[in-house]
């Protein structure tokens, strides 16, 4: 029988585009987003080497860019990671505060990425009570997860999620695991995306068992502000539940152990924390207040950096693989936490408000061959906002109309769009609530900010911060009201109307009922309803 040669033809030049196209699918980036919870950028090297020094996270930076003005929309870690997965504030998610469940039928980052060919996975902390969606591979933290032997969430050959115990240190656990997909979890014919997230070091600050004496000889700076007053302020920053004088408890300060420690690891924390507990009872007594406070701060500080230490160290081992394969040069590697921390500024712990230490994020970059190595982008704000557009735009995949961020790829090549933004709006919702932070939002350029705190203790407030950072860079004398500053407090009052107008900020913040603020056009926005079917 004879065939026209046509007839063969045709089938192999369709076989030869759709090989074309595949090798060009093949040879987009890699994505390895690393992601912390509570890590600021006070404890990062790069930052700051007052406290710690992070070679591994630095050497993401010194082979990358090193943004020093991102912030987060939103400072708690539920919240700050339905963010990352939208690209949307908070109010359009429907994730406001921790406690609240994500709706993963909406619209995702990686569904997005899946469907244009990557290979995706999450992999540690997730924090979000719904199941991971748009993943290949999940195997995730149940809930907040402890710091030794966590019980993670994958799937189970039905599809179906179990639980599976775990015997270990969960920062070591959760990098082990992470190499395990990348080495033998993965489609080598594909491009990947992974989501590699630590607990740590989130409270209550457990070290790892080789890091249990590390700073045991070093005394820790204590930041200038450990003794504030707070009477520069409105009422809110006096109201707040999160002193280390007065709110770190016994299991913080590891004046007793974790529950769930195996018989061997209680051993070697026994001998670690004995010793030093006991010196800090027969001291007690004899200790005034300012030194009790003093020895509850380095306790405090030292066991967040031995957590950090431990996630460096895991970071160092990715860094190496990546190496190793011969995958460095197609491979982004991203790192940031999910909102700031407080290491004793203002005498505090925790995160939450607007201040600085809170709002800003760690956020390096490293792309080799197209960012340009050690640089620092020191001007322009970013936002967690703006890492879900710029995973679609590394991958080649078109960024949805109604993500409200934007791709910070041009930045990494080192131009800055004319419409970039010059100011940021955050919003924060949980109170009643952990640490008695007031619900309060607020517009900032990076030099100046101004803050509305609204609701307090579940009554109604009215308060108003403004602050000059070039001024008073720690925040503690509020100029809201003052002639000097009236043009910055009208700019940045009309600033903070139009910013709530185009992210469609719902004029109540009561979530589920409150109808969305009027766009610009003066028509409702739907963009609530279409993130609920899953675009």
């Amino acid at each position: 029988m004879n065939i026209p040669f046509s007839s063969v033809l045709l089938p192999l030049v369709l076989l030869a585009g759709l090989l074309a196209s595949w090798a060009q699918a093949d040879d987009r980036p890699n994505i390895v987003f690393i992601f912390t919870d509570d890590h600021c950028q006070q404890a990062l090297s790069a930052y700051d080497d007052s406290r710690i020094v992070t070679p591994n996270m630095d050497r993401i930076a010194n082979e990358g860019m090193r943004f020093n003005q991102c912030y987060c929309t939103n400072g708690i870690c539920g919240p700050s990671r339905a963010v990352i997965q939208t690209g949307k504030y908070s109010h359009l998610n429907g994730f406001i505060r921790n406690g609240n469940r994500f709706n993963g039928d909406q619209q995702t980052f990686p569904k997005l990425l899946r469907a244009h060919g990557y290979q995706t996975a999450v992999i540690g902390k997730w924090h979000l009570a719904s199941t991971p969606q748009g993943y290949d591979y999940y195997d995730v933290l149940n809930g907040q997860g402890p710091y030794y032997n966590p019980p993670m969430i994958t799937a189970g050959k039905d599809g179906k999620p179990v639980t599976k115990p775990h015997n270990g240190y969960t920062t070591d656990i959760i990098t082990r695991k992470t190499l395990d997909w990348l080495k033998d979890g993965r489609d080598t014919s594909k491009p990947f995306m992974v989501m590699y997230q630590h607990k740590a070091p989130h409270r209550n600050w457990q070290p790892a068992p080789k890091y249990l004496h590390w700073l045991d000889d070093v005394t820790i700076k204590e930041p200038e502000t450990l003794w504030d007053n707070y009477a520069g302020r409105t009422v809110s920053a006096a109201r707040q539940t999160m002193t280390i004088a007065h709110h770190l408890n016994a299991s913080d300060l590891k004046l007793t152990p974790p529950r769930n420690l195996t018989p061997e690891q209680r051993e070697v924390w026994d001998a670690a924390y004995g010793p030093k507990n006991a010196a800090f009872e027969a001291a007690k007594a004899t200790m005034t207040e300012k030194e009790i406070v003093q020895w509850k701060y380095q306790r405090y500080v030292k066991d967040y950096l031995r957590c950090v230490k431990s996630v460096d160290d895991g970071i160092g081992e990715v860094l190496d693989y990546l190496d190793e394969a011969g995958l460095a040069n197609n491979t982004v590697v991203v790192y940031s936490s999910d909102q700031g921390w407080y290491l004793g500024e203002h005498g505090w712990f925790d995160k939450r408000w607007m201040y600085e230490e809170s709002l800003k994020c760690p956020l390096l970059v490293r792309w080799p061959e197209v960012v340009r190595a050690g640089t620092v982008n020191d001007t322009e704000i970013v936002s967690n906002l703006d890492f879900a557009e710029t995973f679609l735009d590394i991958a080649g995949v078109d960024v949805p109309n109604d993500m409200q961020g934007k791709s910070i790829v041009p930045l990494l090549k080192g131009r800055v769009p004319a419409d970039w933004r010059k100011t940021f709006y955050y919003h924060y919702y949980e109170n009643p609530g952990a640490h008695n932070v007031a619900r309060h939002y607020g517009v900032t350029d990076g030099q100046y900010k101004l803050i509305r705190f609204y609701a307090l203790e579940g009554k109604r407030i009215d308060d108003w911060e403004l602050f000059d950072l070039k001024k008073d860079p720690n925040e503690l004398v509020n100029a809201y009201g003052s002639t000097e500053l009236v043009a910055v407090q009208d700019r940045l009052s009309s600033e903070l109307a139009r910013l709530q107008t185009q992210y469609q900020v719902p004029e109540d913040d009561e979530i589920g009922t409150a109808k969305p603020a009027r766009n610009q056009r003066g028509n409702r926005s739907s963009d609530t309803t279409k993130a609920g079917k899953g675009q």
